[in-house]
């Protein structure tokens, strides 16, 4: 019987308590923890690492969004740069006018972006949703190429071919913040891209989120059980439009300018690879891929004009050999991870590396004194590589790439057995720890 004393909770109920809380939001605070301290990461700490940091912010809200569309729903956006364009267009005017004395706060601009991105994702999603497969994927081709288009009419609108531009440090003053330097905004761009990937994680759990799913994988069923596909697709299309105008704002305050190539066919593709690259079978895929695209275009580009072969190369090879993306290679992982041979794996992984580097180094050497010959004979045959002075118009240069191809090739051919056995015992391991009733 209650005495009417305070009823004390046993420690030993708080700390569970706690630990549930723990395990069920651990990924969070973790990644929240993270976003806080990568700015102050040596290498991560000047302006161009910051700066690099907000880019792949930035991207990864963007590839998430699309995410929504491709990897949960199915549907196969080649227009999604249009409501990312549109959106930083609209945080851009929005930031205009808190230049010529509107009282808003610059961290709340990108808010105009995500609602210009609902708008017009409910607006053109009411036409494209009508239909799946081949004929959405193509009919949002014909939206962006209609956009982008209308992006050099409407010149009061869209700039033209000069973009629109406003000043991110002419607003009110937020806890004497100016947003000027480039840590204050990298952690607008973080706040954002962490709600926003809450939310979008929110959305898959919720029963029309499921429905995404049921329509991914079977249309006709979930028709046949009362739910209509075209609404389901229609509602994500908006949800999605809106994350990707979230996305397009905070590229607005980052660049303080917008131009006709934020709503192009270009930014589609680059976020599809982001996605692809990532992995769409993953939630975190997309945010891999956004910061694996990132860091190339950003950094490869400074060591090669081939970037782009490479870049290109780099997608096919995930494409072919692991579907799932890097997310998929990653959890692939998983369930070997706490066996004792899981060693073994890594140790097979460091045998197979090095006839891999040195496969890597000839296909290298080839493609550069292929692209130096072909595309810039004006800078001559001499030129340096991996530290080394080398002449491409003599044959040398060329019989050392191809052996080093061939025989990194056959060798690395040769270790496959070696990481394949790895595997083997691993995963007879974890089976057998699985069976007996202990987790992997």
């Amino acid at each position: 019987m209650n005495d009417g004393s305070p009823t004390t909770v046993p420690p030993t109920a708080l700390i569970g308590v706690q630990l549930r809380w723990w395990e069920k939001y651990k990924f969070w605070l973790i990644a929240a923890a993270l976003l806080v301290v990568l700015p102050h990461i040596p290498g991560l700490s000047s302006g161009y690492g910051r700066s690099l940091l907000s880019q792949m912010g930035i991207t990864a809200v963007f590839a998430l969004s699309f995410n929504l569309l491709l990897g949960q729903t199915g549907l196969l956006s080649f227009g999604h740069a249009v409501y990312f364009g549109l959106g930083a267009y609209a945080a851009i005017h929005l930031l205009r006018a808190v230049n010529g004395g509107l009282p808003i706060p610059i961290p709340l601009v990108p808010l105009a972006g995500a609602a210009a991105g609902l708008v017009f994702g409910i607006i053109f999603g009411s036409v494209t949703t009508k239909k799946a497969g081949t004929i959405f994927a193509l009919i949002t081709l014909g939206v962006v190429e209609l956009v982008y288009a209308a992006s050099f009419m409407l010149h009061g609108i869209f700039g033209g071919d000069e973009g629109v531009s406003a000043n991110r440090t002419g607003g009110p003053r937020l806890l004497g913040l100016t947003f000027g330097p480039q840590i204050q905004i990298y952690y607008v761009i973080a706040f954002w891209a962490f709600v926003s990937a809450v939310l979008m994680y929110a959305f898959m759990r919720t029963p029309v989120g499921r429905l995404c799913n049921a329509v991914r994988d079977n249309p006709e069923r979930a028709e046949f059980i009362g739910y209509n596909p075209q609404r389901v697709r229609f509602i994500v299309f908006a949800v999605a439009g809106m994350f990707a105008g979230l996305a397009g704002g905070l590229l607005a305050i980052n660049y303080e300018i917008v131009s006709a190539e934020s709503v192009g066919a270009l930014r589609s593709a680059q976020v599809l690879l982001a996605a692809y690259i990532g992995g769409i079978g993953h939630f975190i895929g997309p945010i891999i891929g956004a910061a694996v695209l990132v860091w190339l275009q950003v950094n490869l580009s400074d060591y090669t004009s081939a970037w782009l072969l490479y870049f290109g190369l780099f997608f096919m090879a995930v494409v072919l050999f692991a579907p799932g993306g890097l997310a998929g290679l990653i959890m692939m992982h998983a369930p070997i991870v706490r066996t004792r041979a899981f060693w073994g794996v890594l140790a097979s992984y460091a045998v197979a590396l090095v006839p891999a580097a040195i496969m890597l180094v000839g296909a290298v050497l080839l493609i550069e004194m292929n692209y130096r010959l072909s595309t810039q004979p004006e800078l001559g045959a001499r030129m340096k590589l991996f530290w080394v002075d080398l002449d491409a118009a003599t044959p040398w240069p060329w019989v050392t790439a191809v052996v080093l191809l061939a025989a990194g090739f056959y060798v690395f051919r040769k270790t496959w057995r070696f990481v394949a056995a790895a595997w083997t015992r691993a995963l007879d391991e974890a089976k057998a720890r699985f069976a007996g009733g202990t987790s992997p």
